[in-house]
């Protein structure tokens, strides 16, 4: 099991670097992280990089050095910052809210042309699993599984599931 993957295991501490310019906002969130459980740790014993991207937005990178995975508003709560953290740990992106751009980021990084289901979706059909599958796994109907999958396709310029998980892959928006 990969490395990031097995840290947001109950019970698994995530270990998370700072990379903060600023020592005030640093410190803020170096308590802020001890208080929710995550480990303050050098960036070589890392899982996630909590980084500035500029004065409006946080950037956490997958320590893998796999390239941004998530942005947050700076001023993002405690519970934005712990869920996405932990969703990074486990192997997701992470987009900004709607709406938010973030100038110093690059769009392809801070920005995913799927909504959340759809990345959902995609990572389920990159496990292989057929409609009905997915279905069961999201408590939705197939019909909407169809729905996702046909929205998918046309956003990511596929013609078949392999087609888009490939794109998915390229595109960073899947990991296998």
């Amino acid at each position: 099991m990969p490395e990031a993957a097995r840290a947001n295991l109950p019970g698994e501490i995530v270990r998370v670097h700072l990379s903060v310019q600023d020592s005030a906002r640093a410190s803020e969130l170096a308590r802020l992280l001890g208080d929710l459980g995550f480990w303050i740790v050098g960036s070589s014993d890392a899982d996630i990089v909590l980084s500035d991207a500029d004065a409006h937005a946080v950037r956490i990178v997958a320590a893998t050095g796999s390239g941004a995975k998530g942005v947050l508003p700076a001023g993002a709560s405690p519970r934005q910052i712990d869920a996405a953290l932990r969703a990074v740990a486990a192997g997701l992106n992470v987009q900004a809210p709607p709406g938010e751009r973030f100038s110093a980021i690059d769009e392809h990084e801070a920005t995913s042309p799927l909504t959340p289901r759809e990345l959902e979706i995609l990572m389920a059909l990159s496990d292989g699993l057929s409609n009905k599958a997915i279905a069961r796994r999201f408590t939705i109907s197939q019909h909407t599984v169809k729905f996702h999958a046909e929205s998918i396709f046309r956003k990511l310029g596929a013609t078949t599931r392999a087609e888009a998980v490939a794109k998915g892959l390229r595109q960073g928006l899947v990991h296998l």
